[in-house]
């Protein structure tokens, strides 16, 4: 669907009706939520929400990771909550464990971002529970709910919302005719619009680069900057998340020869089928894909980390916001 949504396929006019009645629910929730802000949980520690309002990789995970590194570099402790996709954990709340969690107990992305930044993250799909959680158990300054934007039961003080610079809001439709959860005006009631893939700001968003970082061994954990790899070139892309192209797009601009594998994002992997995959030829995934193949991998399996690079203007905008949210430091 993914394709049909970004592509304006024509045939998606034949779900307009149920588009419609998406689009009304969807304008009603939100209002609900204006209309009585009582009804939502305010946390008593600023929160801000990176999310999106469309199906499809957008790049909050590195954002998040980015936003953690900032905060921190500021003195400023940052905890994060998240509704933990595919996660089954013995109890709700959870408290992700890097020493002992694997992805099928703590979910992809929330495990990439508790082993990655080490801040405290928090898992349940009612994030309301997730943050009072977080809140009893660790001293933090401020709360980055992964995803979330559409999760009004939950009070916050900023909203972040991603957007792919390519692919932008598709066919400007609501599910599921189109790609969006909530209609495209909803945007410009949030406090800030990255555009993932833009190399500069405008007034439809600020600014956001990807960029590679190092070449990291799933099974002996050796690091080699993207850059400098003296390998095989003809390598296997492996890639289980929203927009895997812009993976493999991102390892050819190192000048690799990628075969592709694209997944269905939060796919789960065996051994033999990425054994199979590989051949015994070098296997370069994302590192959301590697924290659920680290358990089997084999010596030629690696994953490529990268780094979000948000525009200065957007850094200056976030600092300002801050200020007036958080004691100065």
């Amino acid at each position: 669907m993914l394709d049909a949504w970004y592509g304006r396929a024509p045939w998606l006019r034949l779900l307009r009706p149920l588009s419609w009645l998406y689009t009304q629910v969807a304008r009603r929730r939100r209002q609900r939520f204006l209309d009585e802000s009582g009804a939502s949980w305010q946390p008593p520690v600023p929160l801000l929400v990176v999310g999106n309002i469309t199906l499809g990789g957008t790049g909050k995970t590195p954002m998040t990771l980015w936003l953690i590194e900032w905060l921190a570099a500021r003195g400023i402790r940052a905890g994060v909550v998240s509704r933990g996709y595919g996660a089954k954990p013995p109890s709700l709340p959870w408290r992700v464990r890097t020493d002992s969690d694997d992805a099928s107990i703590a979910g992809d992305e929330p495990l990439l971002l508790a082993r990655r930044s080490g801040v405290p993250v928090v898992i349940d799909p009612d994030r309301v529970r997730a943050v009072q959680h977080l809140l009893e158990h660790e001293p933090v300054d401020l709360i980055i709910s992964d995803d979330g934007l559409q999760h009004y039961r939950l009070g916050r003080h900023l909203e972040l919302v991603m957007l792919d610079q390519a692919r932008g809001v598709g066919n400007g439709r609501c599910l599921p005719e189109g790609p969006l959860r909530e209609p495209p005006e909803r945007l410009a009631a949030v406090d800030f619009i990255v555009r993932n893939g833009a190399t500069e700001d405008s007034p439809d968003g600020y600014a956001m680069q990807l960029v590679p970082g190092e070449l990291i061994n799933l099974r002996t954990g050796q690091r080699c900057p993207a850059t400098q790899w003296q390998g095989p070139r003809q390598v296997v892309g492996l890639a289980g998340i929203g927009n895997p192209e812009r993976f493999f797009r991102t390892l050819e601009s190192l000048s690799f020869e990628v075969e592709r594998q694209p997944f269905a994002d939060h796919a789960q992997y065996t051994a033999s089928v990425l054994s199979a995959l590989s051949a015994g030829r070098p296997l370069i995934m994302t590192e959301k894909d590697a924290v659920k193949c680290a358990a089997f991998a084999e010596e030629q399996w690696w994953y490529l980390s990268v780094d979000a690079r948000p525009s200065e203007a957007f850094r200056q905008a976030l600092e300002s916001r801050l200020a007036t949210l958080l004691p100065v430091r």
